[in-house]
């Protein structure tokens, strides 16, 4: 998996302008969901939070310890999101905020009618590869999400038009919440499927799909062999793959045979060179390009990095 990305954090109050220096709350009201960007600037323990609506939240600058319902606390960290369910309440823990490290965080308040809209015409109009498995945002799990590049832009520009004053500023940030809500459910779909495609091969065939690419990384993975693991033609495949995951199955493969490169370059007695082969590119400029982009550095510093 590429490195996860961040929105821009928002500019901070000044403390003279704060009405507290725990969860200080600032509201931007818009037709159909809440924008909230909570800002702490001293340590604190088990804060509540409760929203009513289900919300997205994602950490901005610092840290903090998430506790929410029916799982381990855990470190929330600056390029994660997490969905807290309908009525459910967070506790949070700031151990290192101060006035000159202070948290940040968004959060986006979504009421149930507008979800359930923009899922109905998802489903009537964008349907999924399999009829059993519609369209839906999960909320039972308290999801922690890694950000990726298309929800962290979509994030921002949400961010943006919640700051705007022209008078279609509703009718952007309606658009724009649905692309947030699609990019949300894609990322749901690549946690369920990706991760754990054994438990859905005989359910779902692009979890066949997935677990070909795994067992296949170092061979040659052709298009056509997956389109018939999916039993699809070509268009039909690359459409409702990158509808339902956000990214295009060529694209995936790519980022399966990083994360193995990612795995291989720890190791001290690995080469860049031995590593790009043995993850199936065949071309070690490429292999080069294509590891900066994801991951922002050149094989060869990763690999420094990790000797470190």
């Amino acid at each position: 998996m590429s490195r996860p990305t961040q929105p821009t954090s928002v500019a901070l109050h000044h403390p003279d302008k704060l009405d507290t220096l725990v969860e200080n709350r600032t509201v931007y009201t818009l037709e159909g969901f809440e924008l909230n960007i909570f800002e702490t600037h001293q340590q604190a323990s088990r804060v509540p939070l409760s929203m009513g609506s289900l919300v997205l939240t994602t950490m901005l600058r610092g840290k903090k310890v998430m506790h929410l319902p029916d799982r381990p606390a855990f470190d929330y960290l600056p390029g994660e999101s997490v969905i807290v369910g309908e009525q459910q309440t967070m506790e949070i823990d700031f151990p290192e905020a101060t006035l000159d490290n202070p948290t940040q965080c968004l959060a986006v308040a979504i009421p149930s009618d507008t979800i359930r809209q923009t899922v109905d015409l998802l489903n009537e109009r964008f349907p999924l590869a399999e009829d059993h498995t519609p369209w839906h945002l999960s909320n039972s799990a308290n999801a922690h999400l890694t950000n990726t590049p298309e929800l962290t832009g979509t994030l921002e520009r949400l961010i943006h038009l919640s700051q705007e004053t022209h008078a279609a500023k509703d009718v952007l940030a309606s658009f724009t919440l649905q692309e947030l809500l699609i990019r949300l459910m894609q990322t749901q779909a690549r946690k369920l499927i990706f991760h754990n495609y054994a438990q859905h091969l005989t359910s779902h065939r692009f979890a066949h799909v997935v677990h070909y690419i795994k067992q296949h990384l170092t061979e040659q993975i052709t298009v056509q062999k997956l389109c018939e693991l999916a039993c699809m033609s070509k268009a039909t495949f690359f459409r409702l793959f990158k509808r339902e995951f956000g990214l295009t199955p060529v694209e995936y493969v790519i980022q399966e045979r990083l994360t193995e490169a990612k795995r291989l370059l720890r190791n001290p007695f690995s080469t860049v060179a031995d590593v790009c082969f043995r993850v199936g590119f065949n071309n070690t400029n490429y292999f080069q390009v294509l590891f900066k982009k994801y991951e922002g550095m050149t094989p060869g510093l990763y690999k420094k990095r990790c000797a470190a």
